[in-house]
C-alpha cells in the first residue's frame, strides 16, 4: 500500500538551477526535489516498508518492558543492535543498562551472555553499559572516517538535559569508554534518542538532536571536526510544511547514497485517543504508564546538510497497523539505521508493544532504494530533471513496471532539445523489474561522449515506478 504525494499535472516543483547539478556518478534517490523539475500526468509516491517476523523479545530481568531507542549497525560479517533496558516505569541510572544483541543475517538475532556487568545480581546477561547517564539514550555509530584511530573506530552519543551529551569510544562495539569528562553538546533538550554519525559528504561529524520549539518536539543539528568540539545548534526549517511532534529523528546517511541523510522519525499525537474503555479492557494497559490518550506512527525524512529539512512525504512511512497495542503513544519507534539484508531487500526495525509484556522488535523489509518512487500512471506520465553533469558510459535505474508498462529516456540539451541518437523514440523501452538495468537506445547505451556537460533526463513511465537512477562506468 503506497501514500502518495499529490501532485498537479505540468506543476513545476522547482525551479531550474542556475547552475547545472554536479551529480557526477552518485545513486540519486527520489525521496526529495533534487532531481524533479517539472512532473507531467506523474507523482512522486511514498512506499511503505512491509512488516515481517518478530527478531527480538523483550523482557528479560535487566531489559523490562520499557526497552528502547534501537541502533542497528552492520560492521563486516555481523549486524549489531544495541537499546536500553529500562527494568523499572522510571528513569533511574542504577537500573537503567544499555544492552546488545548480534546476527549474522539481520534476521535471526541472539543475545550473548557477556559477562560485563552484574545487573540484578546476574552477570550472564548482554550489558555493555551500566550506571553511566548516557544509558538511557545511548545512541553508537561505526566510524567511517579514514583517519579514525582503531581504539575509537565506535563512537556514541547519550545523556539527557543539563549538563548535555557525553561522548563515548571503543574499540569493539562492546567495550566502552568516556572519550572526555566533559561533555561534548550542551545546548539542547536531548531527552530523545540523539543520532551522530561521521558524514562523507560534509567530511565532517554530524548530530541530530532533541530540541523544544514552541513547545513542540523538534529537531536541531550541530557538526564537529573531532567529535569534541561542536559547532552552535541550528534548528531544522521545514519551509512552509507545519511542525508535528517528532519524538525520535533517526537520521543517518543512506549507505548507498550518502549525500542523503534519511530518518525515520515517531511522529507523536498528544491528546490523539483512539483506544476506547472498551478496547482497553480488552488488551490490557501498559505497566506503569497510561499511553492511551496519545497515539504515533512513523514517518520518512530527508535532508542533504544544513537546516533544509524539506517534508516531502507528510503521510506515515509505517502505519500502526491492526495490532491494538500499537495505537498508545510508544508503541512505535525506528530503531536508528538501515541494513541491506538481501541482495535486494533492506530491512528496517521497529519497537512495537512498548509498554506490555509483549514488547518487541519487528522487521520491515523493502527494496533496495525502495523508500519512493516517481510513478506514471498507465495512460503515461513524464519526469523532467534539472541540467545536472554526470560522470560515467552508461544509466542504471532502479525501476518497476506492470506487464503492459515501460520507461524511456531522452537525454537532452538544456534548452530541451532531444541529442541525437538519445531520443525519447530511439530510446530501447525498460521493461521488468530491476534493482539495476542499464537504459540502452537504439545506438547502444553508451552515454560517455555526453560526460562532463550539463544535460537533463526527459523519463516516460507507464505503469511503472523509477526508484534511483546513476551514472555508471
Amino acid at each position: 500500500m503506497s501514500a502518495v504525494l499529490t501532485v498537479l499535472c505540468m506543476v513545476v516543483l522547482t525551479a531550474s538551477a542556475a547552475e547545472p547539478l554536479q551529480i557526477g556518478s552518485r545513486r540519486e534517490l527520489f525521496v526529495d526535489g533534487y532531481l524533479v523539475d517539472r512532473l507531467m500526468n506523474a507523482r512522486q509516491v511514498l512506499h511503505a516498508p512491509q512488516p515481517r517476523e518478530t527478531v527480538l523479545r523483550l523482557g528479560e530481568p535487566w531489559e523490562g518492558v520499557y526497552s528502547g531507542y534501537f541502533t542497528v549497525l552492520h560492521d563486516g560479517g555481523k549486524f549489531r543492535m544495541y537499546y536500553r533496558g529500562m527494568p523499572e516505569a522510571r528513569h533511574d541510572l542504577d537500573t537503567e543498562v544499555t544492552c546488545y544483541a548480534e546476527s549474522r543475517d539481520g534476521i535471526q538475532w541472539t543475545k550473548p551472555a557477556l559477562r560485563l556487568f552484574e545487573v540484578r545480581g546476574r552477570m550472564d546477561n548482554n550489558v555493555i553499559l551500566a550506571r553511566h547517564r548516557a544509558c538511557h539514550n545511548f545512541s553508537p555509530f561505526l566510524d567511517t572516517n579514514p583517519d579514525v584511530k582503531e581504539s575509537e573506530r565506535f563512537k556514541a552519543l547519550g545523556g539527557t538535559g543539563k549538563p548535555g551529551l557525553v561522548a563515548l569510544v571503543s574499540p569493539d562495539g562492546i567495550h566502552w569508554r568516556d572519550l572526555q569528562a566533559d561533555p561534548v553538546i550542551t545546548q539542547g533538550a536531548f531527552d530523545s534518542q540523539n543520532v551522530s554519525f561521521w558524514s562523507e559528504s560534509e567530511q565532517r561529524y554530524v548530530c541530530y538532536f532533541r530540541i523544544f520549539e514552541n513547545g513542540v518536539r523538534w529537531i536541531s543539528r550541530t557538526s564537529s571536526a573531532d567529535f569534541v568540539h561542536w559547532t552552535d545548534p541550528v534548528m531544522m526549517e521545514v519551509g512552509d510544511q507545519p511542525m508535528e511532534h517528532l519524538y525520535t529523528n533517526q537520521t543517518s546517511p543512506y549507505f548507498r547514497a550518502p549525500q542523503i541523510y534519511l530518518g525515520m522519525p515517531t511522529r507523536f499525537l498528544p491528546g490523539r485517543k483512539v483506544l476506547s474503555d472498551e478496547r482497553t479492557a480488552a488488551i490490557g494497559t501498559a505497566r506503569g504508564f497510561d499511553f492511551r490518550n496519545d497515539c504515533a506512527d512513523i514517518i520518512l525524512s530527508s535532508t542533504r546538510g544544513g537546516a533544509d529539512f524539506p517534508r516531502t512525504f507528510m503521510e506515515a512511512f509505517i502505519r500502526p497497523g491492526l495490532d491494538l497495542k500499537n495505537w498508545t503513544s510508544r508503541a512505535n519507534y525506528a530503531a536508528h539505521g538501515f541494513l541491506q539484508t538481501g541482495p535486494e531487500e533492506l530491512s528496517v526495525y521497529v519497537n512495537h508493544n512498548v509498554g506490555y509484556a509483549s514488547s518487541h522488535i519487528q522487521r520491515y523489509t523493502l527494496r533496495l532504494d525502495g523508500f519512493a518512487s516517481v510513478q506514471g500512471p498507465y495512460t503515461g506520465g513524464e519526469l523532467l530533471t534539472p541540467p545536472l553533469v554526470f560522470e560515467g558510459r552508461r544509466l542504471a535505474i532502479n525501476h518497476s513496471t506492470s506487464a503492459a508498462g515501460g520507461i524511456r529516456v531522452e537525454v537532452q540539451d538544456t534548452a530541451g532539445t532531444a541529442i541525437p541518437g538519445f531520443g525519447l523514440g530511439e530510446c530501447v523501452e525498460v521493461i521488468g523489474d530491476e534493482i539495476e538495468r542499464v537504459v540502452g537506445w537504439t545506438g547502444g547505451s553508451d552515454v560517455g561522449g555526453l560526460a562532463g556537460r550539463p544535460v537533463r533526463l526527459r523519463i516516460e513511465l507507464k505503469d511503472a515506478d523509477l526508484f534511483s537512477l546513476r551514472f555508471v562506468p
